[in-house]
């Protein structure tokens, strides 16, 4: 098949919808098929474009052997509700030409990536002309989410935003989320159960496993011998709540057998970090390159992953599929009924989003609890070997999509089977 993809965040970007993008159209390739990518120049989680690429020229090469096109974006240091509009905006109109000449290359099907849905519209244009299918996959409700946690507060942006996205949705031949909660928002959305699949993010269980001995980035970071760690890796932006950790360390400050160790970065990095200034149970780490993160995973006693309230279930922390593969407990920030509640049952714990109080005291006991620990470490492991290897989720949807391609239908007998483990 001759495949093509439409989205803001590609590889080298290390994490978030970039990482889980480029590792599709990666395996894509492997399988034999055609694949090109239209793209921004790497930027995410730190909001800075690298050399050496550039914001504001297009580039084409080639990883993998897949085909990408890098296209101008204005990148905001500081994204607010407006400028994060402003930025996607960039991206979708310095994209349109390059996606127009895609449509002689004559695809099978375009893919578009959300966030973000601005890529929508180009992608399903693009898709009619070369008469492709076309499909959505949304990673995040960025629309949602952003009014949920106030970047945008006009109710008209609010009423006309909703609308257009309602309205394009219903035209895609295909619309994915990677929760069922989220598969459940679709059809609120309108979108029909026969045009809907759950695809979800996924681990390679063979690099991301736990590793018995001592790990030798305890001596690297100076963490002595029998000091527990809370581990928070990832993105640090609103979405995330990361202030709840923080003062979850400041309760804790007198317990000398944890500390917690935060890598990352993104667009609250630096108010974080002068936020947690005089704590000495907190350890600040840039993110880690791929080869590192096994090690890094493996630091971790126990992994926190905090989420506000607000946005439950309008995404699914991509995250989370790595922490449960090494097989160490998370202490979530969930409410009970939520799908990211439902997932970590038996693996780690869920407490009341906003409480660092219940956060603190859930962290400690757990703790303190090694034989806890090695439990919810061993059913995590287990549960991201059943349900998020990567291999059988590609595999999946790789077998939708030729079905798409040739018949113009999905295979609901197959959806409804990976729906139903999912939540087993």
């Amino acid at each position: 098949m001759r495949i093509l993809i439409c989205g803001i965040n590609y590889a080298p970007e290390l994490i978030g919808v970039g990482k889980f993008s480029s590792e599709l159209a990666e395996w894509l390739v492997a399988q034999g098929h055609e694949v090109s990518v239209v793209a921004a120049p790497p930027y995410y989680p730190a909001w800075r474009v690298e050399r050496p690429y550039s914001a504001w020229h297009y580039r084409r090469e080639v990883r993998a052997g897949v085909r990408i096109w890098r296209c101008p974006v204005w990148v905001p240091s500081r994204p607010t509700g407006l400028k994060r509009l402003l930025h996607l905006l960039s991206f979708t109109t310095s994209s349109l030409p390059v996606m127009v000449t895609r449509i002689f290359a004559r695809p099978d099907v375009v893919i578009a990536i959300e966030p973000p849905l601005f890529c929508a519209p180009t992608a399903w244009l693009v898709a009619k002309f070369a008469r492709a299918k076309c499909w959505l996959h949304i990673q995040d409700f960025e629309i949602d989410a952003g009014f949920e946690l106030g970047l945008f507060r006009r109710p008209t942006i609010h009423r006309t935003i909703m609308a257009l996205e309602t309205w394009l949705m219903r035209r895609f031949d295909v619309v994915s989320t990677i929760s069922k909660a989220m598969q459940t928002r679709l059809g609120s959305k309108g979108v029909t159960a026969s045009k809907q699949v759950f695809f979800p993010n996924w681990v390679d269980t063979r690099r991301i496993y736990p590793l018995e001995g001592v790990n030798p980035l305890r001596a690297e970071y100076a963490i002595p011998d029998g000091v527990k760690v809370v581990m928070y890796s990832g993105n640090m932006g609103q979405k995330q709540g990361l202030e709840l950790v923080i003062e979850a360390a400041r309760t804790t400050i007198g317990e000398d057998d944890i500390i917690y160790v935060m890598c990352g970065s993104g667009a609250a990095y630096q108010r974080l970090r002068s936020s947690s200034e005089g704590l000495s149970n907190m350890r600040w780490l840039p993110l880690q390159l791929t080869e590192r993160l096994n090690l890094l995973l493996n630091l971790a006693d126990i992994h926190v992953l905090p989420q506000r309230a607000e946005i439950a279930d309008l995404v699914m922390p991509s995250k989370l599929t790595g922490m449960m593969a090494s097989g160490r407990p998370v202490v979530a920030c969930a409410q009970a009924g939520t799908q990211l509640a439902e997932v970590i049952k038996g693996c780690g714990v869920s407490v009341p989003p906003g409480d660092a109080t219940a956060l603190a005291a859930a962290l400690s006991s757990l703790a303190r609890d090694a034989e806890k620990r090695t439990e919810l470490g061993r059913q995590a492991r287990a549960y991201a070997w059943k349900y998020f290897r990567k291999p059988a989720i590609m595999a999946g949807f790789e077998y939708q999509l030729s079905l798409l391609k040739e018949t113009g239908q999905l295979d609901r007998v197959t959806t409804q089977v990976i729906e139903e483990s999912a939540l087993d």
